[in-house]
């Protein structure tokens, strides 16, 4: 009998133990210090294989970490175990989401709330969450889930925290503030609640509110690691948003995210999202450092190839660039994504560009191009960032390069850019077919050109330069009446504007004024010869315009 106590005090003592590792490790994720939960799990599920729960749990941290084969391997093993085996269909859940296998999912969902407890809420908190988690997010699944966790107990922290967090992502702020201010009244140890609330002010663009809040955060607890990488985001998006303080906050920005990787790890998969923070700061330097420290650790991971990519770029190693952004894409089994394409072609472009600059290897353009196309394809968002590289090129006057760029870019109509962008694609296809090595100009592009001008027009009817240069591209074109009709659109909107923006463009004035009256010479010399004075009325010498008129007398 003696002996049975003692085996029993035994099983008492390691179950204790091993729910507070499990809650120790939970701890440590909400911190984000995966690497110190994965080891705690891993000991619980050496302790006890039959812990379904610690199972689930490291998958769900291989799942943060994005590695789905291990996270399968536990989840697969979860499954098996005597307790707590259901919570690892949640995990296989979320993995059937991330494949677009909805039925799949929910099938999976299904078994695990089959046979709950009235009290039971963990189960639904998880579900929702790995509906939020899935790589396309379904944020009102995850509201109406923990509506049924909210029935069972209102005042739960956890509930609250999740419905906080599925209101944030469904753009429902008023409702995501009651749900993390009762979160954190319910249990005020739980930070990440409280520094939700300071998320939602830097949504709202109220930073220096949100700092504030933040740094409430600090002063309960200094080494919650989660707060100083919200601090680094909000100085970034700061710095963005008001240009003046720019410097003073990336600066800022950095230094706070160095002191989120110090309170976290510095594992393979907390350097990659420095390294994606780096990316974002644009600290190429910095990414070139942590990319090859990467490297070090963990030579075989396909992603360094993107981060050295990236840098090499920035920094001027553009074959290295190519290699590395060549060699990751070509793998299908790599996680690709748009910008990955964005710079390959971007590195193909200056490599294959002109000692001048003003030209570029029809080859290598040719081959960007398509990188570029794929990108947006994959994600038209990417359209928006394309006016940087089109402008780079038509500044530097290869207008052949920019106009191509320019033609990915308002490929997508809502691109935040696409009004400036169909301007510069009809400026750079106009001023390419004017160069004076060009033996002939190039009718097909130069009609691209005049929808682009077209466009803008449409979009701005006050644009003044817009008629000019479609003005310009029809008189490359021979269609002299769209080109007559576009001077005249020209020379009305700019005169509404008053007599100091007629001033200010008499010398465009000059230019419509002659070629409606050389269109006009052979139809209408009545009208050529009043358009010609009217060159001569803001240029008596103007010697096109004198000689004209002598011919058509």
């Amino acid at each position: 009998m003696k002996k049975f106590k003692i085996f029993s005090l035994a099983l008492v003592a390691t179950t204790v133990a091993n729910a507070q590792d499990l809650e120790t490790a939970k701890k440590a994720i909400d911190a984000e210090q995966f690497e110190k939960a994965k080891s705690l799990l891993k000991s619980v599920i050496q302790a006890k294989p039959s812990n379904g729960r610690a199972t689930f749990l490291l998958g769900n941290v291989y799942l943060k970490q994005n590695i789905a084969d291990s996270a399968t391997i536990y989840f697969q093993k979860g499954l098996t175990a005597t307790e707590g085996a259901k919570f690892n269909n949640i995990g296989l859940g979320q993995m059937d989401l991330d494949a677009n296998n909805l039925a799949a999912a929910k099938a999976k969902f299904d078994l695990v709330t089959k046979d709950l407890k009235k009290k039971d809420i963990e189960e639904y908190i998880y579900i929702a969450r790995a509906y939020m988690n899935a790589d396309k997010p379904n944020y009102k699944a995850a509201i109406e889930i923990l509506n049924k966790a909210k029935l069972a107990n209102p005042n739960d922290a956890q509930v609250q925290l999740a419905l906080g967090d599925a209101y944030y992502g469904d753009k429902n702020q008023n409702d995501a503030y009651v749900a993390y201010r009762n979160a954190y009244q319910a249990d005020n140890t739980l930070l990440r609640a409280k520094m939700q609330l300071g998320v939602l002010l830097k949504g709202a663009k109220a930073y220096t509110e949100a700092v504030k809040a933040y740094n409430e955060v600090i002063a309960i607890n200094s080494n919650y690691g989660p707060v100083y990488r919200e601090l680094a985001e909000t100085y970034y998006l700061w710095g963005n948003n008001v240009p003046s303080t720019y410097t003073e906050n990336i600066q800022k920005a950095l230094g706070f995210y160095e002191k989120y990787m110090s309170l976290t790890d510095y594992s393979i998969t907390s350097r990659m999202r420095h390294a994606d923070f780096l990316i974002l700061a644009k600290d190429y330097k910095a990414l070139e450092v942590e990319a090859n420290k990467m490297k070090e650790i963990d030579g075989v991971n396909p992603r360094i190839l993107r981060y050295l990519g990236y840098s090499a770029y920035e920094n001027g190693n553009i074959d290295a660039a190519i290699k590395a952004l060549q060699d990751y894409t070509a793998n299908t089994a790599n996680k690709v994504i748009p910008r990955d394409f964005v710079y390959l072609g971007q590195a193909k472009i200056k490599k294959g560009t002109s000692e001048d600059g003003k030209s570029v290897d029809p080859t290598l353009l040719a081959s960007a191009i398509e990188d570029i196309k794929r990108a947006v394809s994959t994600e038209p968002l990417v359209a928006n960032e394309l006016n940087e590289l089109g402008k780079k090129l038509y500044d530097q006057k290869a207008f052949g390069a920019a106009a191509a760029v320019f033609e990915v870019a308002v490929s997508v109509p809502t691109s935040k850019n696409y009004l400036i962008d169909n301007f510069y694609l009809g400026n750079a296809i106009y001023y390419d077919n004017t160069r004076k090595d060009l033996a002939k100009p190039d009718p097909i592009a130069l009609q691209k050109a005049d929808v682009a001008f077209g466009n803008v027009i449409a979009a701005s009817p006050n644009t003044a330069d817009a008629y000019i240069f479609k003005a310009r591209t029809n008189n490359l074109l021979q269609n002299d009446e769209v080109m007559a009709a576009n001077y005249q659109l020209y020379i009305d909107t700019v005169t509404a504007k008053g007599e100091a923006e007629i001033t200010k463009n008499k010398a465009k004035f000059i230019e419509a004024y002659n070629n409606m009256a050389a269109h006009f010479a052979n139809t209408d010399k009545a009208k050529a010869k009043e358009l010609f004075n009217k060159t001569l009325a803001l240029d008596p010498t103007n010697n096109y315009a004198t000689e004209s008129l002598k011919l058509l007398k």
